[in-house]
Formats: C-alpha cells, structure tokens, sequence
C-alpha cells in the first residue's frame, strides 16, 4: 500500500519495455525503477522522511515522475507545482503547504524555486543521475500519509493544498487499471495535461501500472498532439474541452492519421454540447469518447458519461445534452441547498455532496458545484456556488448564460461572469469570441428570446480568445476584469 509500489510489477515483469517516451530520450521500466531507487535514497540521505512535504518543480520529466514515487517511498509527499507560477507565488505556496527545506526542480526553473525556498533546489545530477545506492531506504507502510499533495486550480485565489493518502489514491489507480500481461503488447497513451492535475498524475501512474507506454508532451500543443497521436500510433488520451477545441480547429486534422486512437476522455471543465457533437462527428468513428466529472478533493472521476452515452439524435444534436453522466460504482451523492444545508427534492439544483472511498478527505464532501438529477440518475451541473452572479437579489449561475450564447451560429466562443456594479451589485457580462459578424443588440436579442432578462447580458465585450488558468479552466475574476477593460478600450456592447 505504498504509491511507489505501482510501478513494480512493470519493473520486474517487463523491464526492457518504454514506460516513457520523452522529447529527449526513452526510458525504460528498468531504468525508471532505478531512477526511483537513487532519488529515494538521496533525499533520505538529506534528512527526508515520514510526513515531509518536498516542493516539486518541472515539466513532466524523469525527474518529476521519479520524484513522486520516490518521495511517496520514504513516508513524504511531494508537491507538484505548475511550472507558470510566479516567485511570489511559490514562495507563498511553498508556506501555506508547509513545504521542508529541501525541494526538486529541473534546470529551467531551479532558480525561481530555491528564490522560494531560499536555498538551492535539487535536480537531476543530485537525484535521479546519482550513483546507484548500494542500500535502499526502507519503504514505510502506512496506508494513510499522505503520499502526493496536490493543488487545485486556484481560480478564485491561491490553490488549496489537498492531501492525498496512500490509502486513498493506490486502490483509485488500480481501479482504473487493467493488471500486467507481459505477453500482450503495451497500450499507448498520450500525456498532454500538466502532471500537477489530478488526471494527469491519475492517468499516468494507471498506465505505469498496467505497464503501458506514455508518450510525454511536456507542454501542450495542439499540432504537436496531432504528430505525435500519428507517429507514436497512440491509443489512449485524456484531454480537457479547451484542448480539444484547438485540436479540432487545427489545421492538420483533417489530414492526420488518427486511426490507431481508440479511447478519448475529457473532462476538468465543461464541454459544450456543440463540442460534443462536432468531436462525435469529426473523430474516426474508432474512437470511443468519454466524459468524467470530479475534482482534485475526490481523487478524480466521481461520475462518467461514457461512450454509450454520446448519441446524436435526428437533429444532429447530442442526446441528454448537458449530462456528465451516471454516478461511478462506490459513490454516494445527495444534493442541499447551500444556505439551510437542507437536502433538496429529487430533480431540483442543490450544491452537490460526495462521500466514497476515494475523498481525499472522508465523510461527505462539499464540492461547490450546483447540480441536479434526473430519474434516471444523470447529473447535470449548472455552476459553481463562487460562480453564482448576483444581480439585485437575483441569484444564478453563468452557465446557463454561456450555454444559451454558444447555441447563437456567430459565437464562436464564451465566458460569462458577474461585473461588480454599484446599483444592483453585480451586472451579466459576457466575453465573446465570433465567427461571423454579431453586435451587442443581436447578442441581447438571442438571450432574450431564452431567458429570463435579469440573465440577459449588460456588459459585452468581444474578444480574440478567452483566457484560461494553466489548467484550461476558466477564471470567473479574470473574465470580469477582461470584460471591463475590452469595455473601456471601447471593444464591446456596453451596457
């Protein structure tokens, strides 16, 4: 029941096989388990151990995967930080996750960390290039330390740390995971999504223990995803809504060799029905989609809308559009209203609570995401609780608002958010991305026609693109401040 344990099986079973196919090299499973060896032994040797938490820095490299199953076998925890933070900002992390002294980053960040940390940071020649260690560290065993600790996505302020136990995550991934079969060749997969996001670390560490191959893009692209889908005959990839929209608007997709994908997941953020349906009918129809829906406080996937589920009707329009799908085996959900806490009737929106074996934290969790069921028992969310705009009293989530504006033909793209106003407190502001002409009157027209006017959006800026955290979400705050600056250059509708 130790993390570091996942990779085992490959290791001794199938050592010569590519666990990782990286920019600069390929490794194997044997080396990999030997790069676990030297980084767990070193940072012993510095005085790591049970209950430390050791700041993490890099791309997805050696170094980074080997830290995490190393620093997991000694009874530490490593933090995976997103490589685009600022100084301030791991320095502020590095505090509120009580971070030790000694922290790991590759060469292209090492400065800004041991500016955090205010000592050097240890990399590869310290780590997972040092010497074969003629003694290994015992591996502790206990279920529940914490043997990762992740961030969320810090849209509203400084990411939350979340501490995930060996007890938690070890049993998650082998869920996920079909067991090693030396004699059956290794399945591919491709990692795009940053390796600090929970479906990014969750994905690999499953195909390290199925003993599979994972092609490595350090930083996502959408050409490079498509040469590398084709050159590496990848059939397995996880990707969130905004990686897939330049995927499908790339260029080359026509033209690239997608047949050997098999199996697309997505998820992290909301995909619009319209996406939906154009990944339905623009992927081989070889590749089986599916959504899931959870978060970094319940160790991933809590529901899945799977390939079953993704059924277009005579209109050409996805069926139980909206829906993330059925609730996964092993997890319990009630919905309450977020003030009283009282549990809503059946079909009616509450603030969703979880309670399964995989909460990084037990008993009911609160998510903060406004959802409801239909009888059939698919969810639906429609916000979040941070989200929630506030327009005289009248209280309710910007997806609603953005669903309605994708539906218009000339909108290309969306955000929608609250803008701080002093009469009615909040006013509907929408960053728009067209694809064809649309003013502001048409765009008030069109949601008219479909909502109640207090939803209506007041303040409309049009824009180039909508702006994403480094986790492809996006940052109620930060469309409220592009809306009024776009506002203010005179780019938009006014209000």
């Amino acid at each position: 029941m130790n993390l570091a344990d996942l990779v085992e099986p490959a290791r001794r079973g199938v050592p010569e096989r590519i666990a990782l196919l990286l920019p600069e090299r390929s490794v194997r499973y044997a080396e990999l388990g030997a790069a676990v060896d030297a980084a767990a032994a070193a940072l012993a040797a510095r005085g790591v151990g049970r209950g430390d938490r050791v700041a993490l820095l890099d791309d997805t490299s050696l170094l980074h995967i080997a830290s995490v199953l190393a620093a997991a076998r000694i009874g530490a925890a490593a933090v995976p930080m997103h490589v685009q933070l600022s100084e301030r900002e791991l320095r502020e992390l590095v505090a509120s996750c009580g971070c030790a002294e000694v922290g790991i980053a590759g060469a292209a960040h090492a400065a800004r960390l041991a500016q955090a940390l205010g000592r050097d940071a240890l990399g590869a020649r310290e780590l997972v290039e040092a010497p074969a260690p003629q003694v290994l560290p015992e591996t502790v065993d206990e279920p529940e330390l914490p043997c990762v600790v992740l961030l969320t996505s810090g849209t509203t302020g400084l990411p939350k740390p979340v501490p995930i136990s060996h007890a938690t995550l070890v049993p998650r991934m082998r869920g996920f995971s079909t067991p090693l079969d030396p004699g059956r060749p290794a399945t591919r997969g491709i990692m795009s999504v940053p390796n600090v996001h929970i479906g990014g670390l969750g994905g690999l560490l499953s195909a390290l223990l199925s003993g599979g191959t994972t092609v490595v893009l350090p930083r996502f692209d959408a050409g490079s995803w498509l040469r590398a889908v084709a050159a590496h005959q990848v059939q397995m990839a996880f990707l969130v809504p905004t990686m897939i929209r330049r995927i499908l608007d790339h260029p080359d997709f026509d033209a690239t060799d997608l047949s050997s994908l098999r199996m697309l997941s997505y998820g992290a953020a909301t995909a619009a029905p319209s996406l939906i349906e154009e990944m339905i009918r623009r992927f081989p129809v070889s590749v089986k989609l599916s959504n899931v829906y959870g978060q970094t406080e319940t160790t991933g996937a809590i529901s899945g809308f799977g390939p079953d589920d993704h059924v277009l009707d005579e209109r050409g329009r996805l069926v139980r559009a909206g829906s993330v799908g059925r609730p996964l085996p092993g997890v319990e959900l009630r919905f309450t209203h977020p003030e009283t806490g009282d549990e809503v009737a059946p079909g009616e929106v509450g603030e969703l609570q979880v309670r399964s074996a995989f909460n990084a934290e037990r008993g009911w969790r609160r998510t903060g995401d406004l959802v409801r069921q239909d009888p059939d028992g698919h969810l639906y969310p429609v916000g979040r609780l941070s989200d929630t705009i506030n327009r005289g009293g009248e209280k309710f989530g910007p997806a609603e608002v953005e669903a309605v504006l994708r539906a218009h033909p000339a909108v290309a793209d969306v955000a929608v958010a609250g803008i701080p106003d002093p009469e009615l407190g909040e006013r509907v502001g929408a960053a728009i991305v067209r694809r064809a002409p649309l003013d502001a009157e048409a765009v008030r027209a069109h949601c008219r026609a479909q909502l109640a006017r207090f939803k209506t959006p007041e303040r409309i800026a049009f824009v180039d693109e909508i702006p994403h955290t480094a986790l492809y979400k996006i940052s109620r705050k930060q469309i409220a401040e592009l809306i009024q600056r776009a506002l203010a250059q005179g780019s938009g509708g006014g209000g």
